[in-house]
């Protein structure tokens, strides 16, 4: 059935853009091409008409806009003519509820954060020199920023003492000295019970107040100082990305979410207040699903 002729009353929304709210032939045409791309959607969902599709399916509509690499210019006409079609139903009864409420558009979309493979951590992590004295400190660091998701001024700040090596624990202390009890895997726990027994003790010259993290003047390591050291590793791997500490936070979630981990223990190791903060990796694990499938699947 063609969609102005069906249950979903395109031409007559048509109608009232250009006789009640004077809409020029182009926005017309324009919205009238828009809505036909929703309606096919909602017809391959088995929507049959608009009061039956929920918010969830058009949300994921936008987010299939998005997949197809159309621009966000274009994106958020397809919201707005969605959102002008729904305001027109309701105002004629012809529908109980509008679903476009929460409908969100590019600008408001957050921003997806920068993400390194495993691979690409693995050249990181094998780029300090063995020749350079700090090579295990510098190893040791990235090691735990990629075990824990540390934020860089949980890790500059993070004392020998909270490293609990028997337990495979490190105690952070989060925004407004918020503690919390991290897991840290064998090797992040290896590369630092190294660091700590063979080359801190070395550069400890009574300035280290208890850091586990010293700079090569025997001095608590700076936030800029991680920052440094992370980007030169990160030019010496040969990866041309923006990398920062912050990049390891967002690796830790995204990869153990790719694993199949579950939100709240994210939200927990990463020290979250608010659930909604974790969820922005929920954007970045379903960007990756998508990923997968176009590549793999043979009729994606």
């Amino acid at each position: 059935m063609p969609a102005d002729a069906g249950a979903f009353g395109l031409e007559a929304f048509a109608q009232y853009l250009t006789l009640e709210r004077g809409a020029s032939p182009n926005t017309v045409a324009a919205y009238r091409r828009d809505l036909r791309h929703l309606v096919d959607y909602l017809e391959g969902q088995g929507v049959a008409s608009p009061a039956g599709a929920t918010a969830a399916q058009l949300r994921e509509f936008v987010f299939r806009l998005k997949d197809l690499g159309l621009a966000p210019t274009s994106i958020r006409r397809h919201i707005s003519a969605t959102r002008s079609y729904y305001r027109f139903l309701v105002g004629e009864g012809l529908v109980a509820r509008d679903p476009t409420d929460r409908l969100t558009s590019p600008k408001k979309w957050r921003t997806v954060p920068s993400v390194l493979s495993l691979a690409e951590v693995e050249r990181i992590l094998a780029a300090p020199k063995a020749d350079d004295r700090l090579a295990w400190r510098d190893r040791a660091l990235v090691e735990f920023a990629y075990a824990t998701g540390a934020r860089v001024s949980e890790l500059v700040h993070v004392a020998v003492k909270d490293v609990l090596f028997d337990e495979g624990l490190v105690r952070l202390f989060g925004k407004g000295s918020k503690e919390r009890l991290v897991p840290i895997g064998r090797r992040a726990l290896g590369a630092v019970a190294l660091y700590s027994r063979e080359i801190r003790p070395g550069l400890e010259k009574g300035k280290g107040r208890g850091i586990l993290f010293l700079n090569g003047r025997g001095a608590p390591l700076s936030r800029v100082g991680a920052w440094g050291i992370i980007r030169k590793l990160a030019r010496a791997a040969g990866i041309s990305k923006r990398v920062t500490p912050h990049t390891f936070r967002h690796t830790f979630a995204t990869h153990l979410l790719e694993g199949g981990a579950d939100l709240r223990a994210v939200q927990e190791m990463l020290g979250h207040a608010d659930l909604s903060t974790t969820q922005i990796y929920t954007h970045v694990d379903r960007e990756y699903l998508r990923s997968v499938h176009r590549q793999f699947h043979p009729r994606a």
